[in-house]
């Protein structure tokens, strides 16, 4: 095969077709060589999964650049799909986070190596949810660091294993009691916001929960798999962020593969062996290949080993995160890339643009209806002490129930190196709560002698004053009573 070379600026599209009765497949690296293609990020091939191929060829890379994420992206349209980034060909990405038609609540799987943009992918999701008026639950446990702007966004944010076990079976009695209360109104499908909003768990960094030898890996695969056969129907969804497709790495469960197969499954850049698993998993076609994506977009060039640079420094590359595949979209094969989301380069603290793109609404919360269903673990979750507390209980009990295994018996690996910790309470937890308790408007040295007495860690006056302004300026209940003096709003 010949192709004339184009004229600077060009774009080239080859329609390709084997002849009636044959499968179209390629090579890749071949297909690269035969069209003289040195960056193979110039290149894009889409198939029809038989006979034809669509292969497009660009001056340079098409995805190295996009823009910003608006608010305006993460509204949802009347199929219940945000905006979420651009194919190689400028189309918009759309990425549902409901299914009005037949009323399902969806399932979502992230994928993606470390570096990759899991993270800020994650985010982009828990905003628009949170625009949507969507009910979010977060376990991030990668110790909160993953999406920290995401905490006081979100209803329930959590960090640890217990708390992401406390999560899944506060979710999965909600959906019982969601289940119970349709069935006496006749109602065989959920209908958003009548009167219940639509509610999604996430647990960023799944794996570390679910992979082999997390010692509650039982548990959880059981409650996000029984999540996922009952909560579609009535509003609750379920998602997994992890580092890879093996199914070893999410709970060993084929039926929960194949839930979360049926539901929105992104792929961000992978390792060398995750081909192979996402075709034999059903994720991909068989005869379906995806051009790898690199760490960065830096042309490789030979020189010779001889030769003398004036710098030896590499030149700075634009790096892939956010290039992705949407696999479970109308065009699984076509490389796209998120807008991106947050600042370019890193914030010493939370990022501004992510709290301005979550907006500064109070998080939607759930019903009241289910908030006995919820249980004792949602009403404590704004509480550290409380939580803590709780978080204790599961780690006790699993430790019981590794203690009756008999010895030498196969089953799941319980090995935790300690118990989990108490989160310390934040400076400006500790102030409300002194104002809280207080029979009268107090003082900043009123604050600061009740919370320097509360048995917490030591603060300094300019940090009590410091969250005492930010209780007044922010959304909160504390006020002013007079000059000098605060209190709660009762």
């Amino acid at each position: 095969m010949s192709v004339l070379a184009p004229a600077a600026g060009e774009v080239v599209e080859l329609m390709l077709e084997v002849p009636q009765g044959q499968v179209l497949e390629y090579n890749l690296p071949a297909l690269c060589s035969a069209l003289d293609i040195a960056d193979p990020t110039r290149i894009a091939v889409e198939t029809d999964g038989l006979r034809r191929a669509i292969v497009t060829i660009y001056p340079s890379n098409p995805l190295a650049e996009v823009r910003a994420v608006t608010a305006e992206d993460l509204v949802m349209d009347r199929h219940g799909r945000i905006a979420v980034g651009v194919y190689h060909n400028g189309r918009t990405v759309k990425r549902r986070l409901y299914d009005p038609a037949t009323g399902s609540a969806q399932r979502f799987l992230l994928f993606g190596t470390t570096g990759a943009g899991k993270s800020r992918t994650l985010q982009l999701e828990l905003a628009a949810e949170k625009r949507n008026g969507i009910v979010s639950w977060v376990c991030d446990l990668k110790n909160g660091q993953s999406v920290p702007e995401a905490r006081d966004n979100v209803d329930w944010f959590g960090t640890t294993p217990e708390e992401a076990i406390l999560m899944l079976r506060a979710a999965v009695n909600v959906a019982q009691e969601r289940m119970e209360r349709y069935s006496r109104l006749g109602r065989t499908a959920f209908i958003r916001d009548a009167p219940d909003p639509l509610h999604h768990l996430r647990i960023e960094e799944a794996n570390r929960l679910l992979e082999k030898g997390a010692p509650y890996r039982e548990e959880a695969t059981y409650l996000i798999r029984e999540l996922g056969r009952t909560g579609r129907s009535v509003g609750e969804g379920i998602g997994l962020s992890a580092q890879a497709s093996h199914l070893e790495e999410l709970g060993g469960s084929d039926t929960l593969r194949a839930m979360l197969k049926e539901g929105e499954v992104t792929l961000l850049r992978w390792s060398s062996s995750m081909m192979r698993q996402l075709v034999s998993d059903g994720l991909l076609p068989a005869t379906a290949q995806l051009m790898p994506i690199p760490k960065s977009l830096r042309n490789v060039e030979l020189r010779s080993q001889f030769a003398i640079d004036a710098d030896d420094d590499e030149e700075d590359a634009p790096g892939t995160q956010g290039m992705a595949y949407l696999l479970s979209g109308p065009h699984p094969t076509a490389m796209m890339r998120h807008f991106r989301i947050g600042s370019i380069a890193p914030t010493p603290g939370l990022d501004p643009e992510i709290l301005a793109l979550y907006g500064d609404d109070a998080p939607p919360t759930l019903e009241d209806a289910s908030h006995d269903a919820a249980g004792e673990a949602y009403a404590a979750r704004h509480d550290p002490v409380k939580m803590a507390m709780l978080c204790q209980a599961v780690y006790d009990e699993a430790q019981e129930e590794e203690d009756k295994r008999p010895a030498g018996k196969a089953g799941k690996s319980y090995s935790p190196a300690k118990p989990p910790r108490a989160a310390a309470p934040r400076i400006i937890d500790r102030v409300r709560a002194a104002l809280a308790n207080a029979s009268a408007p107090m003082s900043a040295e009123d604050v600061l002698a009740a919370v320097l007495a509360d048995g917490g860690k030591e603060v300094r006056p300019g940090s009590v004053r410091n969250a005492l302004l930010e209780l007044v300026n922010g959304d909160t209940d504390v006020v002013r009573a007079d000059r000098g003096l605060y209190t709660i709003d009762r």
